[in-house]
């Protein structure tokens, strides 16, 4: 197998030895916003140091300049002791420094393989790429398929394939923008054993998460960002949760506050939907049942690529084939129709893919709205550009959404903001039902709970809502019913207040009465 570190990476940190990565005053200006304000922190070999900060503090501006995707206005960058310019990520490869973005880098027409082997400086084979691939990915329990064509993965998948495409570079400086956002527990525990053993082998880790429990799990050292400048140099083991999202937002989040859920009629019903798969790497949907009542919210639960991107897929519209009598919206048979008919009978989804699905990168956030409502199109298709700019403005000022104004482009921001965009928009659409995937996937603690707070307002007000998720704290502190799918199968639901993780757990290895794990039991039996 591939070393996993660099030929010349130090075993260990060595006492008194040279920074591996030092950052002397950097400082980046944007038109709007500045985002890295004379930023200064050193990185030691085998160190895993955590990189905090709330949505829009200048956290991925930063390791984009580490990793020489930008170029920084002022400051310095030493590596190893001495004095570098890195002048893209080609030299940041050559020097030993691998990244995986937040926003996926991955080419969606090429398979797995492929998008790894361009990332790839030496002269290895198509082939022998996807023999590593495969071989790296069964090692760290980051199980990637080389031969699938990207498009056909889930976000979680497309996560460990940036991942394990990171650890084949044979980092000496490995930088992580927000790695667990899709991972399930499981998976996140595994990654963390990787992270351990190549710190011990002597490479340093820049880690950029949200999750306060990982960094204080995880990290040796966390630098704390708020608007563009360090307020904090702490060991986060030693601090709290309370403690460091003060640091990082100046306050405590507020807690959720939440009453017992008033079920009213039935607005969404999935009955013994079938489908087969709609590509070859897809996940066929077997016997699903699916009822949500107004006034609740329903969640899902499962390891990513079980199935929950093809259901979402029908519910929402984007893939019509649902069999007549097997979806109902309101009293209403749902087959054949668009997702834009289904949006008029009261229907709106947040799907899982920010950039290219939620809001296309290259428009200003006024003209995303139109992606999804109406309130701007006259008749004849003419467009209102001072209501389309005035709907947008609205929608930042409500959801705290940090953006230069209504004619940001949509890339420009955060992913945190952009999340708190887009889910505003469906939010305010006023929906009667919702379907969510995702919803805080990147964000920080206290725009997480802005957005579940949202999401159990829109509930209280008779809003049927579903939430897809891999973030079980997320579905415990926001859902009234649980579900789990696993292989294309949907287990029963359970009250989420009598549920447990372990039993979620159990049920996300499609182990419930009749689920594919026993059934696979009886037929090998």
């Amino acid at each position: 197998m591939m070393p996993l570190t660099h030929p010349d990476a130090p075993k260990a940190a060595q006492p008194g030895a040279a920074p591996r990565l030092e950052l002397r005053g950097i400082g980046k200006q944007y038109p709007a916003v500045r985002a890295n304000d004379g930023i200064s922190l050193q990185v030691q070999p085998g160190q895993i140091h955590a990189v905090l900060g709330e949505n829009g503090a200048g956290k991925s501006t930063l390791m984009k300049i580490v990793y020489g995707a930008v170029q920084p206005d002022e400051g310095e960058i030493l590596w190893n002791g001495r004095p570098v310019r890195i002048g893209n990520p080609h030299q940041a490869r050559a020097l030993g420094i691998a990244m995986v973005f937040q926003h996926f880098s991955l080419f969606d027409t090429l398979t797995v393989a492929e998008n790894v082997w361009l990332g790839l400086d030496d002269r290895a084979t198509l082939a022998e790429v996807t023999e590593a691939v495969q071989r790296v990915s069964r090692e760290y329990r980051l199980e990637v398929q080389p031969q699938r064509p990207v498009h056909t993965l889930s976000v979680g998948e497309r996560q460990r394939v940036e991942i394990v495409r990171a650890l084949m570079t044979r980092p000496q400086l490995l930088i992580l923008d927000e790695p667990t956002s899709v991972l399930t527990p499981q998976a996140v525990q595994s990654l963390f054993v990787t992270l351990r053993q190549l710190a011990g082998e002597g490479c340093a880790i820049l880690y950029i998460s949200h999750k306060l429990d990982e960094i204080r799990e995880l990290c040796h050292h966390c630098t704390v960002l708020r608007g563009g400048r360090v307020t904090g140099e702490v060991d986060p083991a030693r601090e709290t949760h309370a403690s460091l999202s003060r640091l990082m937002i100046g306050a405590e989040p507020p807690p959720l506050q939440r009453r017992p859920a008033q079920p009213g009629s039935l607005a969404l019903q999935v009955r013994a939907l079938t489908l087969p798969a709609a590509s070859a790497f897809g996940r066929d949907l077997e016997h699903i049942d699916l009822a949500v009542h107004a006034g609740e919210i329903v969640g899902i639960a499962g390891v990513s690529g079980n199935g929950q991107q093809e259901l979402m897929a029908v519910l929402s519209g984007e893939d019509p084939r649902g069999m007549p009598g097997s979806l109902h919206l309101l009293g209403h048979d749902l087959a054949g129709t668009s997702p834009r008919q289904r949006r008029q009978l009261g229907l709106h989804a947040v799907p899982e893919e920010r950039l290219g699905r939620g809001a296309v990168p290259t428009l200003s956030l006024a003209d995303n709205t139109l992606l999804t409502r109406a309130e701007a199109l006259g008749r004849g298709g003419w467009l209102h550009r001072r209501r389309m700019r005035t709907m947008a403005q609205a929608l930042i000022a409500r959801f705290q959404v940090k953006a230069s104004g209504a004619d940001a482009l949509a890339r420009s921001l955060s992913g945190g903001n952009l999340q708190k965009f887009i889910v505003g928009r469906e939010i305010d659409a006023g929906p009667r039902v919702l379907l969510v995937s995702q919803p805080t996937w990147g964000v920080d603690v206290g725009a997480a709970a802005q957005i579940r707070a949202e999401l159990l307002r829109l509930r209280d007000q008779g809003c049927a809502i579903v939430v897809v998720s891999e973030e079980l704290d997320e579905l415990f502190e926001l859902t009234d019913r649980l579900h789990v799918i696993a292989r294309g199968r949907l287990s029963p639901s359970v009250a989420t207040s009598e549920a447990s993780v372990e039993t979620i757990g159990q049920r996300m290895s499609g182990l419930w009465p009749g689920g594919p794990a026993q059934e696979h039991a009886h037929a090998a039996a």
